[in-house]
């Protein structure tokens, strides 16, 4: 039932991250969240990165590694890494 579970909440997870990006990165509606990139934009800085890093944690309930926040380089890789966390 938990596979289920983290499988129906796979779709949800791009749209539920871009509000987490927007809000932990306070970004305007004109950014393109989907193809954001670290250090893209100033906001997300060493500092922001670890903001955004806490909210997405808080938001789905999972925690990151080291090596995941090191590896958290855009918004794209984020979902992967956010689905991934879900279905395990």
């Amino acid at each position: 039932m938990a596979v289920s579970n983290a499988q129906a909440a796979r779709p949800d997870v791009p749209g539920k991250l871009r509000e987490v990006f927007v809000e932990a990165l306070d970004l305007d509606g004109d950014v393109d969240v989907e193809n954001l990139k670290y250090r893209d934009i100033e906001a997300w800085d060493s500092v922001g990165h670890m903001s955004l890093v806490a909210a997405i944690e808080d938001e789905f309930d999972v925690e990151f590694d080291t090596d995941q926040v090191i590896d958290m380089s855009s918004f794209k890789v984020a979902v992967d890494m956010v689905t991934d966390l879900q279905n395990k």
